[in-house]
């Protein structure tokens, strides 16, 4: 699951997995996208359904459905929006009230890296509030540059795995 405020890049960074590509003028999610990628994972054949959750608030109600069904979660926020990061515990609370048996893996993702000049969020905090809140790790990329894209979702990969004991 791709969780995360409206603009953070969560669409972005699927395509750029999923085909290579930075696309600049993505529209709007509204509602849930769907996406998926075979791969290798320590050479077994790995097929990621990729859940692409709208932003705006008025679609968290889609949420709670689609939880209960997942292996993972990639929480994104904006490196150079820090009111995206501050909203991480409405993200958690929703997935903890929803599915609390289902404790699946979290990475804390921050996205638009490539953004120096900009940064509101440092590395050092991102890494503390994903600490502070008990998820499985934490990640910095860009999908305009490809920097930490394919090791992002490697990441969350051999977490599903491991959490599913496949590995």
């Amino acid at each position: 699951m791709m969780l995360g405020d409206a603009a953070v890049g969560k669409t972005s960074l699927t395509i750029r997995y999923i085909s290579g590509f930075f696309l600049d003028d993505l529209k709007l999610t509204i509602g849930v996208d769907f996406y998926s990628k075979t791969t290798k994972f320590n050479e077994k054949k790995v097929k990621l359904q990729i859940w692409d959750f709208g932003g705006e608030e008025r679609f968290r109600f889609l949420l709670p459905s689609y939880v209960r069904g997942a292996n993972g979660g990639l929480f994104m926020y904006d490196v150079s929006n820090y009111s995206s990061i501050a909203h991480i515990d409405d993200w958690l609370m929703i997935l903890n009230k929803e599915a609390p048996e289902n404790q699946f893996p979290i990475l804390v993702v921050g996205g638009k890296a490539d953004l120096v000049n900009d940064r509101e969020v440092s590395s050092e905090e991102g890494i503390n509030i994903a600490k502070s809140r008990g998820v499985d790790g934490f990640v910095e990329c860009s999908s305009k540059s490809g920097e930490n894209v394919d090791i992002t979702f490697e990441a969350i990969t051999k977490l599903m795995l491991q959490h599913s004991n496949i590995i």
